[in-house]
């Protein structure tokens, strides 16, 4: 292995060196991501500084994660591609271009993460002032209820309404949930 190593181009080593730090540094990172161990998995930044999001996701680019993730795409790409690329220069371009798409993805695979991490728990709250549409009658004031369908957090849910309206709410006739009765009950008014 030492022969191997010794017989490589001075660039090579480099490539080579890199690829054995970054991929044990990656496999570490793995392992304690998947036992828990590694809360943040490089969304919070090394240093203070504006996210590269404007604020929407907590995703920073100056991660010690990102840095692994670009050695990873650098070297790997240098290596695999020696023997394929005699220009060094254009190896190196290509290396580098391949370092930052690995950025590119671990973002976009984060930001997919992130979503699953949402809340989208249904809170009768939300609905306050939203329209719907009625989809079991909604009868005059004070003589039952009906059921009207809204989308909450892109979720359909139905929901028991009243109105104090004088005359019946038919179904498919637009309304706004004008107050909230109880945790499954809303007063809804027509438009």
């Amino acid at each position: 292995m030492i022969d191997f190593f010794n017989s490589l181009p001075s660039d090579m080593k480099i490539y080579w060196g890199i690829v054995v730090f970054s991929t044990l540094v990656f496999i570490i990172q793995s392992v304690l991501t998947f036992i828990g161990m590694d809360a943040t998995d490089g969304t919070d930044a090394d240093f203070e500084g504006s996210d590269l999001t404007g604020g929407e996701e907590p995703f920073q680019l100056f991660t010690f994660r990102n840095l692994i993730n670009f050695l990873l795409g650098f070297s790997w790409t240098g290596v695999a591609f020696s023997s394929v690329i005699e220009n060094r220069t254009l190896l190196m371009a290509l290396a580098i271009i391949i370092g930052i798409l690995f950025i590119g993805i671990f973002f976009l695979i984060m930001k997919q993460m992130m979503k699953l991490a949402e809340n989208n728990s249904f809170k009768i709250d939300d609905t306050l002032n939203q329209i719907a549409e009625v989809y079991i009658p909604v009868p005059e004031k004070h003589a039952g209820k009906g059921k009207i369908s809204i989308s909450v957090h892109g979720a359909m849910h139905e929901i028991d309404a009243v109105t104090d309206d004088e005359n019946r709410i038919p179904t498919g006739t637009t309304v706004r949930i004008v107050k909230i009765e109880s945790p499954t009950l809303v007063t809804v008014k027509k438009m």
